[in-house]
């Protein structure tokens, strides 16, 4: 019974954190999706196609059970997940991590917790299907906080689904934000004398 309920509890949330991430897309530009918002590259789209390759190869290859999606071996693995090409649609990209889910979805129903897999790119690589759904869950968590931070930059929008959001209330935002760095200027001893306006960047801001 504890087992059925675990892995019940941990699809949930996995279920529940992937619509986030999608949702992070919602109402942006194809330049905005795609485009690196961070000295790594780190982009929204990017996010979403890493996310499926993940679940493809640990909800398919670590169980003996590959995916009908076609992936390269992950030994061959080059970072080409991490972005979008000028020749993959939102669509697709979309589509490619609902087909992920489904396939991931089918493992987690046909295994128990403990079933054995097999992870070769891992230091220890016998794991069970626990193992694997809370690495999966962290890792989405991870990346849909990533998204968070990167969609918050573009235009100020936040929140996990559209029927939370709260309407931005701009003056309220910056005068927190002002509180936040004041106490920070304060605790670094007054020796950051610019204004702030001066590190404050605007939303949108490439």
């Amino acid at each position: 019974m504890i087992d059925d309920f675990s892995k019940d509890c941990l699809h949930g949330r996995l279920k529940g954190i992937r619509e986030a991430l999608v949702w992070k897309l919602d109402g942006l530009s194809e330049y905005d999706i795609r485009r690196p918002l961070t000295a790594t590259g780190t982009n929204l789209l990017g996010l979403v196609k890493h996310m499926a390759t993940l679940e493809v190869w640990y909800f398919g290859e670590v169980f003996g059970r590959p995916s009908p999606d076609a992936l390269g071996r992950w030994q061959d693995a080059d970072g080409s997940d991490l972005w979008v090409t000028p020749g993959e649609t939102r669509e697709q990209i979309i589509d490619f991590y609902q087909r992920a889910w489904g396939h991931a979805d089918a493992t987690i129903q046909a295994l128990p917790l403990d079933a054995s897999g097999h992870v070769p790119w891992w230091s220890r690589p016998d794991v069970k299907l626990f193992d694997i759904m809370v690495h999966v869950l962290q890792e989405t968590t991870r990346h849909a906080g990533h998204a968070d931070i990167l969609r918050e930059q573009l235009d100020g929008r936040t929140g996990v689904r559209a029927e939370y959001e709260e309407q931005i209330d701009t003056a309220a935002r910056e005068a927190y934000r002002a509180k936040v760095e004041r106490a920070a200027r304060e605790a670094a001893g007054g020796s950051h004398h610019a204004d702030l306006s001066d590190t404050h960047c605007a939303v949108g801001t490439p």
